[in-house]
This record gives structure tokens, C-alpha cells and sequence, in this order.
């Protein structure tokens, strides 16, 4: 294993409750999404893959008993609102329907209280946008859900990225990136003020004596008014377990990190190699810092994508086999959608690592530094597909479970992430394959839970052993507790 240098050592000191050499109990999630091709287009044609039937409730039941046998600490589904339409565009939505390739795509918030239903202690995040939902609806839809599933959601806070869904909620184009995370601020300030502030601890007694189901003087209006939203309220729901569902959030850009590190209690970040993933892990541990809270109270995940066999030699034979099912177009179409960038505008031998536009020279070069022998290769159209086929852009980790736990060691030590989200190439298929051979590698290294804490805990509670938000977390300060006459946020 590399060793740190001495600036990311020194930034590895931050103050924080997790000792600087404490081997660290990996995080693993699964990552999926309620369609038939997430990250690997094509693939939902392979033998062992069955996400065509992502539309029945069988499908996601049986996956959630499966990740919650095996101990994974949640089940992540992405999700968008618009269709990938810029490859081959404007507005050509044809590569990304052939292969399935995030389109279609079905909600997934209502997947959860049935697999809650038949699971004790995988936590659910799900994925939800800021910029086209009204706050007092999410806030409702979410309580609703962590009533249902005792408390086991979680909400992964984005603000969208498509054009094509800026279009069928009514504007000409994407709200403008900024201003998007300018309005999520707000957001958050009003789903505070409703899940902690607008019902007193003790509100609901339910009293059947007196008949009394909740307290009225305990309810109040929060009366919210602002720049993007008016919201007197009070919350329409009771408290639910966690008041506020879990907070996930996934924004890599200068605007997401610090909203990121004021608000989200686990982080996915994403980078080719630990040792470029590591200035922005650091970066997001100092924003926390400086926005008052313990840098290790933000739990940083990095995705990857894993395919394992018994060995090094069989793990890669099944990299090549699922190859021959991946859909290129469907591919180019996702790359699209994720840059704005349309390939189709190119020669199919131009070489992107020479092009006149830096982010796609960025790209292309970070996966070039990862694949082995591939710097005098060119880097043209069907090279990027064939490297999107598998796992879209996560890095990729391919081999026995001596290689595969080695490698997210090395994540591990040189990147200071606290563990991964893992997505899948076939579904069935690639999380029995960890099941199998990764987990007990890393159960036998002594990385990963051999069970969970205590059955049923709440999501908050498997991360941070409690169901309430964090007091140094800015959400805590709109807390209407029993021994106070009203919320906190109206005490100053």
C-alpha cells in the first residue's frame, strides 16, 4: 500500500472522533435504480440479469432480503427526471430507449416500505431533487416513508442536471448551477423548520381517556417566508422515527461541497484513482470543519464497481463476457446526458485526449491513468463507450477477492474514504458474487461488520448510534423539544 504524503497526513489530523490510525469498519451500499440499465447499458439482456423486471415488487423485495442477509448498510437508488436526449440530439432520446439506459425509469420512493416490510436493518436512500418539488410535499412524502420503514430511509439530496427535465417542468433550460444550490439552501431551512420545528417532542399522547390525540398549544405553524418559497404550514405528518430522514448527498462541484459539508451526513464522491479522490475528500472534511461540525460526522463514499470470481484469471474472463453484451450507443447516450457533451458531433477517430476542450481532455486522461497499457492507445468514440460499457464512470476493479479487498484497502488508506457504493453489472449476478467472495475477505481482514449493532436501528442509528440529528449539525438547531415553550430557531 502507498503511503500518504505529508500534506494529506496533516489534513488527515482534522479533529474529529475517529482516531487517525483506527482501522476503519468499511460502509458498503448497494447502488441501483428503478430501470433496466443504470450504469452498465446493454446488460439487462445478460442470462443472469433480470433488471427488466425492475417494475415488480418481487424484484426489489428479493434484492433488499438479500443485501440485509448479507449486512450491506444500505441500498441506494438513483434516480432522474429527465431522459438522457443529448447524444445524437437535440432532444434524441432513441440510443438511450434501445438500451434501456436509465429510460425508462420508474420512482423509486414507493420500492420502500414494501422492502422495509420484509427486511430488519438496510437502511434505503432514496433520491429526490430540490429544484422541482415543492418542500412541503418532499417533507411530507419522506415522514410518510420513515413511518413506514421505522425509520430506515434515507434522502440523497440533489438538484437535477438534465435539461430535458428542466423542459417538462415548464422551463426553456436547467436552472442555472448556482442558483440551483441557492435555492436547495432554502429548501433545507424549510424542511428543518417542518421535521424538527413544527411539532414538539411531546405533541402526540395520544390519550384515550380524554381523547386526545395530539396536543394543539404543541403543533405550530412555522410561518416560513423567503425568497423562493412561502410555507406556513404546520408539517401535515407527526414525527416520524428520525424527524429528518438521513441525509445523503452527492454534489462534486465547488456550490455542492460546501452544501455537502453543511448538510449531509454521508457524502458518494467519485474519482478514477484514490489519490485524485483524496483533495476533495480533504476539501469536504475542512468545509465541515469551518461550518462547525466534526469533519468525521460526514461520512465520505467513493463509488466503484467491482467484478469478482474466484480468481484473477476468471474475474477477468468475466469482464470480457459481459462486454459482449454492452450497448455502446446506449453508452455514448449516458456520457451525454452526464456532460452535456454530444460525441456524435466527432470523427469516430478523433482522440479525445487532444481535443480543444479541457473537461473532456480531464476525462479521458483520468481513465487513461487507470487502465493498464493504455497511454498509446487512442482514446476515440468507441474506446469511451467500451470504457462506460461496464460500470459508467466509476473506476473498475476486476479480480479475485484477495485483489478486489486489496484494492479498496488502498482507497481506504490513501483517499480517507469511509467506504463504497457498489454498483452492479448484472442484477442478479454481481451482488451474490460479492456476497460470496468479497465480504468474507473482508469479514477475515477484520474491515466489515459480522453483524449489525443492534436489529431495527434506525438509519441514523447505524451511522452515528442515534435516530435525532447530530447537535453540531445545523438541522439540530430547529428542534422543538418537551421543555421548551417554543422551537429553538424562535428562542433568539
Amino acid at each position: 500500500m502507498g503511503s500518504l504524503s505529508s500534506e494529506a497526513a496533516k489534513t488527515a489530523g482534522l479533529a474529529g472522533n475517529r482516531p487517525p490510525k483506527e482501522k476503519k469498519q468499511l460502509i458498503l451500499n448497494a447502488f441501483a435504480m428503478n430501470t433496466p440499465g443504470h450504469l452498465s447499458p446493454g446488460l439487462w439482456r445478460h442470462p443472469r440479469n433480470q433488471t427488466n423486471n425492475y417494475k415488480k415488487l418481487e424484484f426489489w423485495t428479493d434484492l433488499a432480503q438479500l443485501l440485509d442477509r448479507a449486512g450491506f448498510h444500505a441500498l441506494f437508488l438513483a434516480d432522474v427526471l429527465g431522459c438522457y436526449d443529448v447524444y445524437k440530439g437535440p432532444a434524441n432520446t432513441g440510443p438511450a430507449l434501445h438500451a434501456g439506459a436509465q429510460f425508462p425509469v420508474n420512482d423509486p420512493l414507493y420500492l420502500v416500505p414494501a422492502m422495509a416490510a420484509v427486511t430488519k436493518n438496510i437502511t434505503f436512500g432514496v433520491t429526490a431533487s430540490t429544484t422541482y418539488e415543492q418542500p412541503y410535499s418532499l417533507a411530507r412524502r419522506f415522514s410518510t416513508v420513515d413511518h413506514l420503514s421505522n425509520g430506515r430511509v434515507a434522502w440523497n439530496i440533489v438538484t437535477s442536471y438534465l435539461d430535458s427535465a428542466a423542459r417538462n417542468f415548464g422551463l426553456s433550460k436547467q436552472v442555472e448551477h448556482d442558483s440551483r444550490y441557492d435555492l436547495a439552501e432554502e429548501y433545507m431551512e424549510v424542511l428543518y423548520k417542518l421535521w424538527e420545528g413544527s411539532w414538539r417532542d411531546d405533541a402526540v399522547v395520544e390519550d384515550r381517556e380524554t381523547g386526545t390525540y395530539a396536543v394543539p398549544e404543541r403543533v405550530r405553524q412555522i410561518n416560513h417566508q423567503g425568497k423562493h418559497f412561502n410555507v406556513p404550514g404546520p408539517h401535515i405528518c407527526e414525527p416520524s422515527p428520525q424527524r429528518t430522514p438521513f441525509l445523503f448527498q452527492a454534489g462534486t462541484s465547488k456550490s455542492g461541497r460546501q452544501f455537502g459539508a453543511k448538510h449531509a451526513e454521508v457524502i458518494f464522491a467519485a474519482a478514477q484513482l484514490p489519490e485524485k479522490l483524496r483533495p476533495s475528500v480533504d476539501a469536504i472534511r475542512q468545509l465541515a470543519k469551518e461550518a462547525g461540525r466534526d469533519p468525521y460526522h460526514v461520512k465520505i463514499i467513493a463509488g466503484i464497481s467491482v467484478i469478482i470470481a474466484e480468481t484473477d484469471e476468471a474475474a477477468r474472463a468475466k469482464h470480457e463476457e459481459y462486454l459482449s453484451y454492452g450497448d455502446r450507443e446506449g453508452a455514448l447516450a449516458l456520457f451525454g446526458g452526464w456532460t452535456g457533451i454530444d460525441l456524435s458531433t466527432y470523427s469516430d477517430d478523433e482522440d479525445f485526449r487532444f481535443v480543444n476542450m479541457p473537461v473532456m481532455q480531464s476525462i479521458v486522461n483520468g481513465w487513461a491513468d487507470t487502465v493498464p497499457g493504455s497511454e498509446n492507445l487512442k482514446w476515440n468514440k468507441a474506446r469511451i463507450a467500451d470504457y462506460l460499457l461496464l460500470g459508467g464512470m466509476h473506476p473498475k476493479i476486476v479480480g479475485s477477492p484477495t485483489t478486489v479487498a486489496d484494492e479498496l484497502e488502498r482507497w481506504v488508506e490513501i483517499a480517507d474514504v469511509d467506504g463504497f457504493n457498489l454498483s452492479h453489472i448484472t442484477n442478479p449476478g454481481s451482488f451474490e458474487d460479492m456476497i460470496e467472495f468479497l465480504l468474507p475477505e473482508l469479514r477475515k481482514r477484520g474491515i466489515f461488520r459480522q453483524g449489525v449493532d443492534k436489529e431495527g436501528a434506525t438509519a441514523r442509528e447505524q451511522f452515528f448510534g442515534t435516530s435525532r440529528l447530530l447537535s453540531d449539525h445545523p438541522g439540530s438547531k430547529y428542534r422543538w423539544e418537551k421543555e421548551d415553550e417554543i422551537p429553538k430557531y424562535q428562542q433568539n
